[in-house]
């Protein structure tokens, strides 16, 4: 397992609790929820399951399904509540995936507030069941402060692959307690997942370092990749903030434009999960400055591609992402 995984995970880490504790826990579904899942109850640990029965895993995301499946194999079956394209930040989750997150027999997701408008649902259903917060092993001095949001971190943390590392232990840790027949199996699976990004972050950083120094400079959609450019060595600048939930307004577009201009970056890229539009009035106004940029492809962000495919896995993903960039931008 990774050196920098410290620690025991818990099912509501006390940093995003400290930080939930500000957010309102009023809504329909949370009510409903605290109903079916009877609000008094001890935080669920959970409890082994019976040799040869898969234990039913519901994620937030499909970059921790991809996660899950990996470790899991044909011991979990994995339910993703949000596949391609979707935007987490904005994401509310429906009846049915109420019923996904109570029938299960553990849930991992992502935490850091990443999914801000499932917080209250997360935290009733952790009175039940196990709840799992991936990042939860990250070392605090390694997360990256909001610049929007007081007291609190940027959640994209699997864009430096090396630190998603540390969400392997927290699933391997939980899978086997539900299925201790099959614990050397999780750790096998886990070692060869962090394999494979090792690999996919060798491949990034020989990437990314390939452009010229003055020209390594990403824009995108939305303030997602501060981690990927910390690790790889890229300046980066979003046209929206780490969250999707504010609009953009014409005093960002023309900012970013400004900033193209001067520094006559060749490209930006849109993301998998939110609209082109704010990109593209971006494009404009670059090219009413006399300065014409090219939208260099479309990045993943909050959001894998289609299962199977091969950008259906993170180091896929990051291997397509890289490869886009460097394209545009050389």
């Amino acid at each position: 397992m990774s050196a920098r995984t410290v620690g025991r995970v818990r099912a509501i880490s006390a940093m995003d609790l400290r930080r939930f504790l500000k957010v309102s826990l009023a809504g329909v579904l949370a009510a409903a929820l605290a109903v079916g899942c009877g609000g008094d109850s001890e935080e669920g640990s959970g409890e082994a399951l019976a040799e040869d029965q898969p234990i039913q895993a519901t994620v937030t995301t499909n970059i921790i399904g991809d996660l899950v499946e990996q470790v899991g194999g044909d011991d979990v079956e994995v339910t993703a509540l949000m596949g391609p394209g979707v935007d987490p930040h904005l994401y509310n989750a429906s009846q049915g995936d109420v019923s996904a997150l109570q029938d299960a027999d553990v849930v991992f997701y992502n935490g850091l507030f990443l999914e801000g408008q499932m917080q209250d649902i997360l935290v009733q259903v952790g009175q039940d069941s196990p709840t799992v917060q991936v990042t939860g092993n990250v070392p605090e001095e390694e997360l990256l402060e909001s610049e929007d949001y007081e007291d609190q971190f940027d959640p994209h943390v699997w864009f430096d692959l090396d630190l998603w590392q540390t969400a392997v232990d927290p699933v391997v840790e939980q899978l086997s307690e539900l299925r201790p027949d099959a614990a050397e199996d999780f750790e096998q699976r886990g070692e060869e997942y962090q394999q494979e990004l090792e690999e996919a972050d060798t491949f990034v950083e020989e990437s990314i370092s390939s452009i010229l120094e003055e020209q390594r400079v990403l824009v995108t959609a939305h303030d997602a990749f501060r981690y990927f450019g910390e690790r790889y060595g890229i300046e980066v600048q979003g046209l929206q903030g780490i969250s999707t939930d504010a609009e953009v307004g014409s005093g960002d577009v023309q900012e970013v434009a400004d900033f193209l201009a001067e520094r006559e970056i060749g490209a930006i890229y849109s993301e998998t999960s939110v609209p082109p539009r704010g990109i593209e009035s971006v494009q404009a106004a670059t090219q009413d400055r006399g300065w014409d940029v090219e939208i260099g492809g479309e990045l993943y962000g909050d959001a894998l591609g289609e299962p199977g495919t091969a950008t259906g896995t993170l180091a896929g993903a990051m291997r397509q992402n890289a490869e886009i960039i460097e394209e545009g931008l050389t």
